[in-house]
């Protein structure tokens, strides 16, 4: 009996703590600016543009001086290494020059420490390589500026998405309290006798259906809410404001205008100066390469770094690379080749969204038509079913008639409901096509 009793006030809990949790409410503008600091894929994104960034310091390391120390140790009776090693450690003695010596001298040991530096003067492949670097992490961050109204057109689609959840529910509950009526018209005419028994049969299962309808708009509306939470990188649901959605509409000259400069499109072109840049690179392979280079060395016979003897060396280096099996030729070809294909790349795109933002136009001007089509199929439809209810009150009309005018209503509501959807929606993908989605929403990031 305890355990029931304690099992019936956790369930209670539960139930008091789901229902006082409020969803948090979003603006749109809230809403999209919270998914581009949050979304997964966008962070995802951002460390990539953060990796072609370092591939320019990559680049530019090889302009550089490269310092590096060395420590090495020997022992040997090698004659000529004997002699070297004791010359270098500054201890070779006249007894040195003795013939025995020389041919069969004592093993000797030497610890060389070793500092050396170069630095290269002149080096055009390796500066132009740092110049395609820039170019290419430039175009990253434009690739990335696309990414980000990728996620603020699918935040608003799944925000409007909400909304128009919420409408169904709406139109779901409408149908039930109408169902509900005929069902209580129907009793009431079969308890007065002028009534069939079956039509309140019929408007039984009307209601029944009804209410299912209205479970199974419920749940899409908490899937939604779930949706939209999940492009704006959270765990919970969100809930929108009852205000309706609105996106501004402008001439269609903004759009066409606005979509030769959208952001895939100047990664593109940013990719193709990259590419010609690495054709002048492939080239620049048969340019001699002039640097400087330095060293340091430090011997002693007994420790590690040790300075029993020094000396130093300066350099000059001209390094022109003869014949390497065709490799620089090959690359310039490729690098030829890919500047082809941006270039065809970049000539496709621009015609792709020409037409998706004509097409876009297009669907705008549908959508509005289909709203004053649906918002007269409405009005006809409610003016209908009065009527029908009226003739059926009065014996004029079967049931079954009442049914169908009835079915044709919710029809009806749902239609207008679908149809503002896609007029919000056709509005904001061209937005999106034209590449202004977000400072046509007012979010600047």
């Amino acid at each position: 009996m305890l355990r029931i009793i304690i099992q019936a006030i956790v369930f209670i809990c539960i139930i008091l703590q789901i229902a006082v949790a409020e969803e948090q409410k979003f603006s749109l503008e809230d809403a999209v600016a919270m998914a581009l600091d949050n979304n997964d894929a966008l962070k995802a994104f951002e460390s990539s543009v953060s990796a072609s960034k370092s591939d320019i310091g990559i680049s530019r390391s090889s302009l550089l001086p490269h310092i590096s120390i060395e420590e090495s140790f020997v022992r040997t009776d090698n004659p000529t290494g004997v002699f070297s090693i004791k010359l270098n450690q500054q201890r070779f003695a006249e007894s040195d020059f003795n013939l025995s010596n020389l041919n069969d001298p004592d093993p000797v040991s030497n610890f060389e420490t070793n500092f050396s530096a170069e630095m290269p003067i002149l080096a055009v492949q390796e500066y132009l390589k740092v110049k395609a670097s820039k170019k290419e992490y430039q175009a990253k961050s434009e690739e990335y500026g696309r990414q980000k109204e990728v996620v603020a057109f699918n935040v608003i689609k799944s925000y409007i998405n909400v909304q128009t959840s919420k409408e169904f529910v709406g139109v779901a509950e409408k149908a039930l309290e109408d169902a509900k009526e005929q069902l209580r018209i129907a009793n009431k005419r079969y308890e007065s006798d002028i009534g069939l028994y079956s039509d309140t049969l019929r408007a039984s299962s009307a209601v029944t259906e009804m209410e299912q309808q209205l479970v199974s708009t419920r749940k899409n509306l908490m899937v939604a809410k779930r949706e939209l939470g999940l492009l704006m990188g959270l765990t919970e649901s969100i809930d929108t404001y009852e205000k309706e959605t609105e996106i501004p509409l402008y001439e269609s000259d903004y759009y066409a205008e606005n979509s030769e400069l959208r952001k895939d499109i100047k990664s593109l072109e940013l990719r193709h100066e990259s590419a010609k840049t690495n054709v002048e690179a492939a080239g620049a392979g048969f340019i001699p390469k002039i640097g400087l280079a330095g060293n340091y060395q430090l011997n002693d016979k007994d420790i590690p770094f040790g300075s029993e003897g020094n000396s130093w060396l300066v350099a000059g280096i001209l390094r022109w690379e003869l014949f390497n099996g065709a490799r620089r030729e090959y690359e310039r070809a490729k690098a030829k080749h890919q500047t082809t294909e941006i270039g065809q790349m970049i000539s496709g795109l621009k015609k792709k969204v020409s037409l998706q933002v004509y097409e876009s136009l297009l669907t705008v001007e549908e959508s509005k038509k289909n709203i004053e089509l649906a918002e007269s199929s409405l009005t006809l439809a409610e003016e209908g079913t009065r009527l029908v209810q009226k003739r059926y009150e009065n014996s004029l009309s079967p049931f079954y008639d009442l049914l169908d005018v009835q079915v044709n209503l919710d029809r009806a509501r749902a239609s207008l409901v679908a149809r503002k959807n896609e007029f919000l929606i056709s509005v904001a993908k061209l937005s999106f096509e034209s590449g202004t989605i977000l400072q046509d929403i007012g979010v600047e990031h």
